[in-house]
């Protein structure tokens, strides 16, 4: 059974993720045969390495995407916020097994990435879909806060002191994970991982979103990966770019900035003399 590179790649370091990669022909043979499916070669240039997906035929001839995510903090709940947002502006999950974070999803035709757009459009469709991703989740719900996972790469950072290259601008950035990440009671049900390459077109709507990173949290942090994904344009003009994607999105500006250079700063990386600090030093 075909398993891309990219995934298996993403298992090495890790014993639970070799574990998940060893059981994953047994789990893919499984669902084959519970949900009826007839299964296609597997994606092998998706736009990310945590899961592994292909295109399937279900009984009825309908075309679907399975899809087996393997052990990762930040997609825990991805199928608890599909059923949650229940295809508005999302995939729609048809079927899921939670505890092998297995879904079946909705199948995007063309399935065009939105990332093939100039950026400036990009800015439009992304806000229009945040805008309308943006609920407050009814307790009790299974989603963790923001801060869960800014305390997360807060470890890996600090795990990571003896090689930083700019010991007070990453403290900076630790310090404001931790500001910004308080609860609030305006947080929503954020993605966290919007960008061009997690929206594609499709037949129902224009427009949907794939992938979501679920954690419940302020409005403003989910304009960063979208910004991060422009980088050039970023660098060019760091004002104007963040207060054109904020004003599309209704949210202060200034908090966008700040989770900005939070992340630039201290978000736990390979190498800690790398782009991000100097776009950190450009948001400063």
């Amino acid at each position: 059974m075909l398993i891309p590179e990219r995934p298996t790649a993403a298992c090495r370091g890790s014993a639970e993720r070799r574990a998940w990669l060893e059981r994953l022909p047994e789990t893919i043979r499984d669902l084959e045969d519970r949900w009826c499916l007839t299964l296609e070669p597997p994606f092998a240039c998706s736009e990310g390495s945590c899961a592994w997906v292909a295109p399937v035929v279900r009984r009825d001839g309908g075309r679907a995407v399975l899809k087996l995510g393997m052990p990762h903090m930040e997609a825990a709940h991805e199928l608890h916020a599909l059923r949650f947002w229940d295809g508005d502006p999302t995939v729609r999950l048809l079927e899921a097994d939670a505890d092998r974070n297995a879904m079946l999803l909705e199948a995007c035709e063309p399935g065009i990435a939105l990332r093939h757009l100039p950026e400036l459009e990009q800015d439009v469709v992304i806000a229009r879909l945040l805008r309308r991703l943006w609920r407050r989740p009814v307790a009790p719900h299974p989603f963790r806060p923001l801060s869960a996972m800014t305390a997360h790469w807060a470890a890996e950072t600090m795990a990571a002191a003896p090689r930083w290259t700019d010991a007070a601008l990453i403290r900076e950035g630790l310090r404001l994970f931790d500001e910004l990440s308080r609860p609030s009671s305006d947080d929503v049900l954020l993605a966290t991982d919007l960008h061009a390459g997690n929206v594609l077109s499709a037949q129902r709507e224009p427009w949907l979103v794939i992938d979501p990173k679920p954690f419940v949290g302020d409005r403003a942090y989910d304009a960063t990966q979208h910004l991060f994904n422009c980088k050039d344009r970023l660098l060019a003009d760091p004002g104007a770019t963040l207060r054109r994607f904020a004003e599309l999105l209704d949210v202060d500006d200034e908090r966008v900035r700040w989770w900005m250079f939070a992340r630039a700063a201290a978000e736990p990386r390979d190498t800690w003399n790398d782009d991000s600090l100097i776009l950190a030093r450009a948001l400063a």
